[in-house]
């Protein structure tokens, strides 16, 4: 998604100007060109040199400098973006953007590009609670602008309260999901079930599985890369949650279908991660069972629903087989008895493949008959050749299941 994209990233007089730093190393990591402007008041915090070391390219500090490639007579940064990023942004900066003052290298880029452009505020409480930093605000998000965070806490004068420069995951996140807004799933409604539910035994004790949400989480985020509305109903997960999409948390197997049967009504596509317990206490005990009470301990179990069988409507359905043996077969028959429109089948006790590793050897199996047999992958990498696969299937009339009533 950032592989050789062009972002000029604004960095202001903020004490959060360091940060800037990591933001642009994990840009860079991801592929991104990144060219960086800095206001004078930003080069009191950090210096020129800390950037271009990190992204490789000259850092623009003065508007009039004739010398550099990157100078006023070509415009080249306004001209080349795909993406304009201010982080962090002082209060000055965003009213100054608000008002369209362009009398530094910053603003002036800001206002002769056609690029979008993310906002990542950084400035004290007070100031960020101010009507004018309000309106300003409100301004530009009128014209289309993006903001990402601030965040609430602790600040660098010790005041507590919204203003802190969201963190770089939360950053990158936004800008990613501003530069695929008009990806092959714009205009689409996915909805995503990830991690484990958890079947109470008592007030301390549950009955769940190995499931660390990774694999729903990446299918989420690649989904939102590529301009979807991304839903997730996601149990009780190890990891955390991805940034830009709804989350619904939920802990029990009927808490997930109830969440996935109201979402579905209204999605375009429902990828089932979730690995749903099979069964579920019939009595959860009130108070913690104390091992001195009893020699042994026998619960009786019953079964779960069968929320992926269930749930039926005009949406591609695709569901996850993590299988131990006869993974084919056994992925063929889910696919068929469950009324999918693909089914992912994963041996989980293939070496890196499966719960709580971020890789996967999957194989992805059409209702078509078609099968296509992956090498081991990152989960982002199986995450997006698997939404290939339901792009194709939302543009082709055949593909698309046939109406049905949701229960």
């Amino acid at each position: 998604m950032l592989s050789n994209k062009r972002i000029v990233l604004g960095v202001s007089g903020s004490i959060a100007a360091y940060k800037g730093a990591d933001l642009a190393s994990k840009l860079v990591q991801s592929g991104a060109i990144v060219d960086v402007i800095m206001t004078k008041a930003a080069m009191e915090f950090v210096t020129p040199l800390t950037f271009r070391a990190i992204t490789h390219r000259p850092v623009v500090t003065d508007w009039y400098d004739s010398s550099s490639e990157l100078s006023i007579q070509h415009v080249q940064l306004a001209e080349e973006a795909d993406l304009l990023l201010v982080a962090p942004a002082t209060a000055d900066i965003i009213a100054k953007l608000a008002l369209g003052i362009a009398d530094d290298p910053l603003c002036g880029t800001a206002l002769a590009t056609r690029a979008p452009m993310v906002i990542a505020p950084a400035m004290d409480a007070n100031m960020y609670d101010n009507p004018a930093t309000a309106e300003n605000v409100a301004k530009l998000k009128s014209r289309g602008a993006v903001f990402a965070g601030p965040g609430f806490g602790r600040m660098a004068s010790g005041l507590i309260g919204h203003g802190r420069l969201a963190e770089t995951p939360e950053i990158i996140a936004t800008v990613r999901q501003v530069l695929g807004r008009h990806g092959d799933l714009a205009g689409k409604h996915v909805v995503v079930s990830s991690g484990p539910t958890e079947e109470p035994i008592d007030p301390v004790r549950v009955i769940t599985n190995r499931s660390s949400g990774k694999m729903g989480f990446a299918i989420a985020e690649a989904a939102r890369d590529r301009g979807a509305r991304v839903t997730v109903i996601a149990g009780p997960v190890s990891v955390p949650y991805p940034f830009g999409v709804d989350i619904i948390p939920v802990h029990t197997a009927l808490e997930m279908r109830d969440a996935v049967f109201t979402a579905a009504r209204a999605c375009d596509v429902l990828i089932m991660t979730a690995a749903v317990a099979d069964y579920r206490p019939v009595t959860a005990v009130g108070r913690k069972i104390k091992k001195e009470d009893m020699a042994s301990l026998t619960i009786e179990l019953t079964k779960n629903p069968d929320i992926i069988s269930e749930v039926k409507g005009s949406f591609i359905k695709v569901g996850f087989a993590a299988e131990t043996e006869e993974l084919l077969r056994n992925a063929q028959s889910k696919l068929r008895g469950k009324e999918m429109d693909l089914i992912v089948a994963n041996d989980v006790t293939a070496p890196n493949s499966g719960f709580n590793v971020d890789t996967n050897k999957v194989t992805i199996i059409e209702r078509s008959g078609e099968i296509l047999d992956l090498p081991l992958m990152t989960k982002d990498e199986v995450a997006n050749k698997l939404l290939d696969r339901v792009a194709a299937l939302l543009t082709s009339p055949s593909g698309r299941p046939a109406k049905a009533g949701t229960p």
